[in-house]
């Protein structure tokens, strides 16, 4: 029997109060997974990991809930979904005995796996030119005087195509599994706007509860500066592949360079949202709080939060003899991001995302 066909009791008690949620539907303007609740009668493990996914954690339903503890029906959904989120990472990744590995020591994982690869990277410079390491390299292609530019693009465009592969197959797996079926175009149109404005975590118009029941957007500020700080990131990326490839232009290039500026911006994006996310975390409400949080949030958020870090810093640095150190490091973090992404909440986006098409396919099908 398949990991995925297993109950647990995570999902035991998330179904127990989607059974009390579905006959009181108080929370039903709240967010997308009530009225995602009341499509259905049963609760599977397919319908609770999708609910669990759908759910942006606002925690707008525990404080507005009659049932919440101490009531004896003890219902309280953003722990109960927080706690099957996490254990959804594991049930649906590819290949499936990374996932235990990953989720018992994501954290140490990633950052022993970052120093490897920059130990790796220094003595690959080291064996080839002892001086390069800390000589002072400037100008165009300054980088690939360490390491040339195929061997790089050989070691990180393998761990990349692999976490893309994965990736794939654990969202086909999640999506499969959840009952997801066709997609129309205006599904995805109507899902991709609730995610670029995180349509679901304000509870209900009010905002995010995190550290009482006061409500903030200090939360969703937080996860925007992370996701379009990504994408500044990854748009640098991209076009400075472009100019490498398109017309031989090598890196580093000038700080006026539109890829230094979008590099800059996505990445102090990717400073300000990762320590915002995790101070979130932190400093939540006890009774928000996850029973068992996981290490793969906390690595995911450090991995960001580093490859910003060491990549602003050889920015800054470059033209000194700390570049070559710093590269090193810097592309060790990198590896390390990649190589821990499909098992932590960078997957979980995906799935949010599938969960996000699925329900705007529900609601578009009862539509008159």
């Amino acid at each position: 029997m398949s990991l995925i066909d297993l109950a647990s009791a995570n999902a035991d008690e998330a179904a127990r109060q989607m059974g009390i949620c579905n006959a009181c539907r108080y929370c039903e303007g709240l967010c997308a997974v009530f009225p995602a609740m009341e499509e259905r009668r049963t609760f599977g493990l397919g319908d609770v990991d999708y609910l669990a996914n759908l759910c942006h954690n606002c925690g707008a339903c525990y404080h507005d809930c009659q049932y919440a503890p101490p009531h004896e029906f003890a219902v309280n959904v953003p722990v109960a979904f927080a706690d099957l989120r996490e254990e959804s990472y594991a049930r649906y990744a590819w290949p499936g005995a990374f996932a235990g590995l990953f989720a018992r020591n994501g954290l140490i994982i990633a950052l022993l796996t970052a120093l490897s690869v920059a130990l790796f990277i220094a003595g690959f410079v080291a064996f080839n030119d002892p001086g390069a390491l800390f000589a002072v390299q400037t100008g165009e292609g300054a980088f690939y005087a360490l390491m040339p530019h195929n061997t790089m693009v050989a070691l990180f465009g393998t761990v990349f195509v692999y976490a893309l592969l994965a990736m794939a197959m654990s969202l086909r797996t999640f999506w499969r599994a959840t009952g997801g079926g066709s997609v129309s175009l205006a599904a995805l149109r109507e899902a991709a706007a609730s995610a670029a404005r995180l349509r679901n975590l304000d509870g209900g118009g009010i905002g995010c509860m995190n550290e009482d029941d006061t409500p903030t957007d200090n939360r969703r500020f937080y996860h925007h500066a992370t996701f379009y700080g990504f994408l500044l990131c990854l748009a640098s990326t991209s076009l400075g592949t472009v100019y490498h490839y398109a017309f031989g232009w090598q890196a580093p290039y000038p700080v006026t360079s539109p890829v230094v500026i979008l590099g800059t911006l996505g990445g102090i994006g990717l400073l300000i949202g990762p320590a915002g996310l995790y101070h979130a975390k932190r400093t939540r409400a006890a009774e928000l709080k996850a029973a068992s949080p996981g290490g793969m949030d906390v690595a995911f958020l450090a991995m960001l939060f580093l490859t910003s870090l060491t990549g602003l810093a050889l920015l800054v640095l470059r033209d000194t003899a700390a570049m070559g150190s710093l590269l090193a490091i810097h592309l060790g973090v990198v590896f390390a991001l990649f190589l821990t992404m499909p098992y932590g909440k960078f997957v979980h986006g995906l799935y949010r995302f599938a969960a996000l098409v699925r329900h705007a396919t529900e609601q578009k099908a009862d539509a008159p």
